[in-house]
């Protein structure tokens, strides 16, 4: 309960059982025309309308570099699952409330402010793991239907869930997948799972992301002298040829949150943008029998865009 309360604090926003909200910082930077995500720059989400929350606040996993609270101990109840659209309504109506401040703001934006009122894109990638979620196909599907974009990030430990969304064409508008560690070595320093053979469930992720009929992404955060030597591209290369996604997002790890406390973590563990480009090139030149290319770049995000077609960065309605 104590640490609920410090996330309540932090204005985290608890849904039923086992859910959670939290605006985004760039949706509070749109709002106010100080800027907007780099999903905005790249894909064409508004950064205004965008809900950023979770179905499932736990992870098997404690990440090295997670901003998020994993040294607390958060309960959840996880033997009465919540019904998908009583977790979207809730989510949109925490949101809102949360929004309430910003009216009263000289700078905000009148008419972004009215919009944000009714999100249409879900970033479902807060807090936890939403393949966790029994009832993540569901959520997916409503939030279809109410013609909003779903965005999940996975740590790609739960193969089989992703394998049923795929037949049950239950797959978001765009998947994420984090891919922070080139090696076994590494995956299991850097996330410490709690699942047996949490590499081996890794890479069978991998293999079954090409079949997976939906936009892909594989995610890399790269923390300074760690996981972003020349030394380990080519083992990068390796796991991205399993996966051969539509992009690969290369970002820096950002000192924020939790992360600032942990052991060997802080500020200047952050890479410039400059040097995330500079490995981003490299990552390419060792892809280019793939035909991967820089598409684009964020530089306050601190992260580029590497993937094959550029026309294929903006979503379309019929991918919604």
């Amino acid at each position: 309960m104590e640490t609920k309360k410090l996330m309540e604090k932090q204005s985290y926003r608890f849904i039923g059982n086992h859910s959670a909200v939290k605006i985004c910082e760039w949706t509070k930077k749109s709002l106010i025309g100080k800027g907007f995500c780099y999903k905005q720059k790249f894909y064409g989400i508004n950064s205004h309308l965008c809900c950023q929350m979770s179905p499932w606040i736990l992870c098997s996993n404690k990440c090295l570099h997670c901003w998020r609270p994993i040294e607390l101990k958060l309960d959840l109840n996880s033997k009465n699952i919540d019904n998908p659209n009583e977790i979207i309504n809730q989510a949109i109506e925490k949101q809102k409330k949360l929004l309430i401040g910003f009216n009263g703001n000289a700078k905000i934006n009148k008419k972004k402010y009215q919009e944000a009122q009714e999100p249409m894109q879900f970033a479902i990638s807060l807090i936890g793991e939403p393949t966790l979620y029994p009832k993540i196909g569901e959520l997916i599907d409503e939030l279809r239907k109410k013609g909003k974009t779903t965005f999940v990030v996975t740590n790609g430990l739960q193969t089989r869930v992703l394998q049923r969304l795929s037949e049950n064409r239950q797959l978001p508008t765009q998947l994420y997948l984090s891919l922070n560690s080139p090696n076994k070595e590494m995956y299991d320093s850097w996330h410490k799972s709690k699942i047996k053979n949490a590499w081996k469930k890794f890479n069978e992720t991998l293999l079954l992301f090409p079949k997976l009929k939906t936009r892909k992404v594989l995610r890399m955060t790269l923390v300074k002298d760690l996981n972003d030597r020349d030394e380990q591209i080519k083992e990068y290369v390796k796991l991205i040829k399993k996966a051969n996604p539509e992009f690969i997002e290369v970002k820096s790890y950002m000192a924020i949150g939790f992360s600032r406390t942990r052991k060997g973590l802080g500020y200047e563990k952050m890479l410039s943008h400059e040097e995330i480009k500079e490995f981003s090139k490299k990552l390419v030149d060792n892809l280019k029998k793939e035909k991967f290319k820089i598409l684009d770049e964020h530089k306050l995000s601190r992260v580029v865009l590497i993937g094959k077609d550029k026309k294929r960065m903006k979503i379309r309605k019929s991918e919604i």
